[in-house]
């Protein structure tokens, strides 16, 4: 059976694992062993901790022999954002500003992650202090596209969604404050689920004064998906938030039919030109056509977005990376946007980041309100093909801050609203661009998809929509 374990879901893992068909160490030195033959071209992953991994899976085998499997993701490998915190391991945060620091305790996200089984089998790339949707840094080579290397998966999960992406991992728990699980998942051609505020309790490793970041699932079906997700949100410390399963993954039927609004309007329309792609169209127009031949209505909808948005979120986003205490010396070595904008973030006074907050809660209740008279909200997931490696930095670190962050808000132009109002959003494959026959940057076809924003708490309903889409439309169909 280890012969064909990379066509296995994380569902089919789990069911092998629970019933002895296969062992914990088996699957764990089938991972290490794609981790070891792919990573050295994509970067997905910036330590490897084999050998403490083949110890823990072994560990659980000794365990499961005396009691039966250890916790719901019982012998699963896991790949962890070098955000959050290895007990053991170095957590970079993707910075060369930083000194080594190990870490001494898991975090809380690793924590509960460990209680229901998982094996730890390394730390994944990401940008500098998570704050940018691609995944390059100066501590090590950058995270690539697994469908084509010249590109990036996007961020700042994108580490972890190339190695599910690249079958290093069956699935990975990515934290989302601006669309980092949704952008590197809809890259990669994966699901990507934002959790509604609340709803998981576990600690990102980023610091978050708007309540933004949330821990979610980046997996290569939804019913993977949503056993994660239940796993996180049932933690033995959080269990009375849900008492039911949030997403059972043997039940994804959709409710309905869904009252279901589409738009490409966005809240950063008011400082940027945001231009759209055919693909990106294209990708939507699949979405839509798919949900309404399953009998739910599709109608234009507009959110009447704030024009204070783009200011009051850079405000509240970037005034984290302002707290680390660094020396000048160290300051010398943060990359250019985060270098501007701490220095930005330390000037600004207090009152600005109060009004700004002040901004974003209006937001929120009038986002809220709009959304209300649809079951679900419906975008493109990002706006263009995947980005080459070095678009938003340059080749040598060379593109000022203003622009690298213009170039992030074009390409992803509507995940950050979601993290500032709260709801639930999930991203779904519904195409894929042409294979290029002279062998450009898209030779071998990328993915594109779209955004699905549910009503609160309504991550049941959104996993059960990219459940129909990709047994609709299998694999994506043909876009321009």
């Amino acid at each position: 059976m280890t012969d064909s374990l990379e066509t296995l879901t994380a569902l089919d893992l789990r069911d092998a694992l629970a019933a002895g068909r296969l062992s914990a160490r088996e699957v764990t030195a089938h991972h290490l062993a794609v981790i070891e033959a792919r990573n050295l071209a994509l970067g997905a992953f910036v330590a490897v901790t084999g050998e403490q991994a083949m110890r823990d899976a072994a560990d659980l085998d000794q365990r499961f022999a005396r009691t039966g499997p250890v916790g719901p993701l019982h012998g699963l490998p896991m790949g962890i954002k070098d955000l959050t915190d290895v007990a053991g391991v170095p957590t970079g945060h993707g910075s060369a500003a930083l000194p080594d620091v190990v870490p001494t305790e898991d975090a809380p996200l690793v924590a509960t992650l460990r209680r229901a089984g998982v094996v730890v089998v390394g730390k994944t790339q990401v940008p500098e202090f998570g704050l940018s949707c691609h995944s390059e840094s100066r501590t090590h080579p950058p995270a690539r596209l697994p469908q084509d290397p010249r590109l990036s998966p996007g961020g700042s999960s994108g580490g972890s969604a190339a190695a599910v992406a690249a079958g290093m991992l069956p699935f990975a728990v990515g934290t989302d404050g601006g669309g980092s699980v949704r952008i590197p998942a809809a890259a990669c051609g994966l699901v990507g689920l934002k959790p509604n505020r609340g709803r998981i309790a576990t600690g990102s490793g980023q610091a978050d004064l708007g309540r933004f970041v949330v821990a979610g699932p980046i997996a290569r079906t939804a019913a993977d998906a949503a056993l994660l997700l239940d796993v996180l949100a049932g933690d033995v410390n959080h269990r009375a938030l849900t008492a039911a399963p949030v997403a059972d993954p043997t039940d994804l039927t959709v409710p309905g039919p869904l009252r279901i609004g589409v738009t490409t309007a966005s809240p950063f329309a008011s400082a940027y030109d945001l231009p759209v792609a055919p693909a990106a169209h294209a990708a939507l127009d699949a979405g839509v056509t798919a949900l309404e031949q399953h009998g739910h209505r599709v109608e234009e909808m507009d959110p009447g977005w704030d024009p204070r948005y783009p200011e009051a979120f850079a405000t509240v986003w970037t005034t984290g990376v302002g707290l680390a205490d660094l020396d000048p010396d160290a300051e010398a070595r943060l990359t250019p946007l985060a270098r501007e904008f701490r220095a930005r973030a330390r000037r600004r006074p207090a009152t600005d980041l109060a009004r700004a907050i002040d901004v974003l809660q209006q937001i929120e209740w009038d986002t809220v309100a709009a959304f209300a008279r649809y079951d679900v909200v419906l975008t493109p997931a990002l706006a263009d093909t995947p980005r080459p490696i070095g678009w938003y930095t340059g080749a040598d670190w060379d593109v000022d801050a203003d622009t690298d962050y213009r170039r992030q808000c074009q390409y992803t132009p509507w995940t950050s609203a979601l993290n500032v109002v709260g709801l639930p959003a999930v991203t779904a494959t519904t195409g894929w661009t042409r294979p290029d026959p002279a062998g450009g940057p898209e030779a071998q076809g990328l993915p594109m998809g779209v955004q699905l924003i549910g009503r609160p708490s309504g991550e049941r309903t959104l996993l059960a929509l990219a459940h129909l889409l990709h047994r609709t439309v299998p694999g994506g169909v043909p876009l321009p």
